[in-house]
C-alpha cells in the first residue's frame, strides 16, 4: 500500500476513528483498546485485513461454513436419537406405573400388554448386549454361550405382540400428551386451566416459544458477556485514571507540605519556647513557694544572728591573720639565722613540753 493509504488508515481522526472501532467490533475477545491500535498502527492493518478471512469467534470462511453444516447434521442425528430416546423413556415410564398401579390395586386385565412390553425391551436390550459387531472375533465365544436367537425365543407369542402393537401407540400417545400438558402446565401456570383443546394448541407453538426464548437468552448472554467485557476495559481503564490521579494529588500534597513546613517548624518552634518558659515560670514559683515554707520569721532572724556572729569571727580572725602576717614579715626580715634561731626554739619548746607531760603524768601515777 502507498504512504498516503498508510496515513488515511491510521490517522487519529475521520476514517481512523471509524476503522478502530471496526477492528475492536471484528475482534471482542481481544483485550484491545483504542491507545493499542494508535500506537500501532500496523498491527491495526493487520486486524483489518484478517477481518475479512475471519469471524469474531477466529474461525476462517470455510471453516465456518464446514462448521455449520456438521451442526445441522449433528442436530439431525440429535432429533432421531431424542425422538427414539423419548419413545424409549416414555414406554419405560409406562412399565413403572403399571407396576405402581400392580402393586397399589388390581390391574385391568387388558393392561397385561405392559408385561409383555416389558419382556420385549429387556430381550432387545439383552440381543444388543450380545450383538457381536464388525470389529470383534467372529470365532470369539459369546456370553454364557448365548445367542441372539436364543434371547429372541424369549420374546412374547406373535399373537401378543400384534396386540401389543395396536395398544401401545393409544397408550404412549396419551402418556406424552400427559407429560406434554405438565409441561406446558409448568412453562406457563396459567395456561393450566385451559382445555385440552387449547392446550393442543398451546403445544403447536411451544416449541417455537422455547426456541424464541433461547434465542433471547442466548443473546442476553451474549449482551452480558459484551458487557462483562466492556466493564473490564473500562475498569482497567478507571483504575488507570484513578492511579493517575493518585499520583498528581501525592505530588500536590507533596509540594503543599514542603510550602508549609517552614511555618510550620516555626509555629511549633514559638509554641515550644512558649511552653519551656511556662513551665520556668512554674519552677520558679514552686522554688518561691519551698522557700516561703522552708524560711520563716523565727529562721530568718536565727540565720541573721548566726551570720552576724559568724562576720565577727571571720573578722576576728582576719585581723589576727594580718598581725601573724606582719609578725611574720618582721621576722623575715632578720634573715636565714634568725629563721635557724626560731627552728631551734621551737624544738626546744616542743621538748619542754613533752617533758612537762613526762613529769605530769609520773607525779600522776605517783599520786
Amino acid at each position: 500500500m502507498s504512504r498516503g493509504a498508510d496515513t488515511t488508515d491510521v490517522s487519529p481522526l475521520g476514517s481512523g476513528d471509524s476503522l478502530r472501532q471496526q477492528v475492536l467490533a471484528s475482534f471482542p475477545l481481544c483485550d484491545l483498546t483504542e491507545g493499542d491500535l494508535t500506537q500501532n498502527p500496523q498491527f491495526c492493518k493487520l486486524l483489518v485485513t484478517l477481518a475479512q478471512h475471519v469471524d469474531p469467534t477466529g474461525l476462517t470462511v470455510p471453516l465456518k461454513t464446514e462448521l455449520e453444516k456438521a451442526e445441522q447434521r449433528l442436530q439431525s442425528q440429535r432429533r432421531q436419537w431424542l425422538r427414539s430416546e423419548s419413545l424409549h423413556r416414555g414406554l419405560q415410564e409406562m412399565i413403572q406405573d403399571y407396576h405402581v398401579r400392580k402393586r397399589v390395586t388390581t390391574v385391568p386385565p387388558d393392561q397385561s400388554m405392559f408385561y409383555e412390553m416389558m419382556k420385549c425391551l429387556l430381550v432387545a436390550r439383552c440381543v444388543r448386549q450380545l450383538d457381536l459387531s464388525s470389529n470383534t472375533n467372529q470365532d470369539q465365544p459369546s456370553v454364557l454361550g448365548l445367542t441372539p436367537q436364543h434371547l429372541m425365543e424369549l420374546m412374547p407369542s406373535e399373537q401378543n405382540v400384534q396386540r401389543m402393537q395396536q395398544s401401545v401407540p393409544r397408550q404412549l400417545e396419551k402418556h406424552l400428551k400427559e407429560k406434554c400438558f405438565s409441561l406446558l402446565a409448568y412453562y406457563q401456570p396459567q395456561w393450566e386451566s385451559e382445555s385440552e383443546g387449547l392446550k393442543a394448541s398451546k403445544l403447536t407453538h411451544m416449541s417455537a416459544q422455547l426456541d424464541k426464548d433461547k434465542r433471547r437468552a442466548e443473546r442476553l448472554k451474549e449482551l452480558c458477556r459484551e458487557n462483562t467485557v466492556l466493564l473490564q476495559r473500562q475498569t482497567g481503564l478507571y483504575l488507570s485514571e484513578m492511579t493517575k490521579c493518585i499520583h498528581l494529588l501525592q505530588s500536590f500534597i507533596l509540594e503543599h507540605r514542603l510550602r508549609i513546613q517552614t511555618e510550620l517548624d516555626r509555629k511549633k518552634l514559638d509554641y515550644f519556647e512558649g511552653k519551656c518558659e511556662l513551665v520556668l515560670q512554674k519552677i520558679k514559683a514552686e522554688m518561691v513557694e519551698v522557700q516561703l515554707d522552708t524560711y520563716t520569721a523565727d529562721t530568718i532572724s536565727t540565720h541573721r544572728k548566726i551570720r552576724e556572729k559568724l562576720e565577727s569571727e571571720l573578722n576576728a580572725c582576719i585581723a589576727e591573720k594580718q598581725c601573724v602576717e606582719l609578725k611574720l614579715a618582721s621576722f623575715e626580715i632578720l634573715g636565714k639565722e634568725f629563721e635557724t634561731l626560731a627552728e631551734e626554739y621551737c624544738r626546744l619548746r616542743h621538748e619542754l613540753e613533752m617533758k612537762n607531760w613526762v613529769w605530769k603524768e609520773f607525779h600522776q601515777h605517783d599520786k
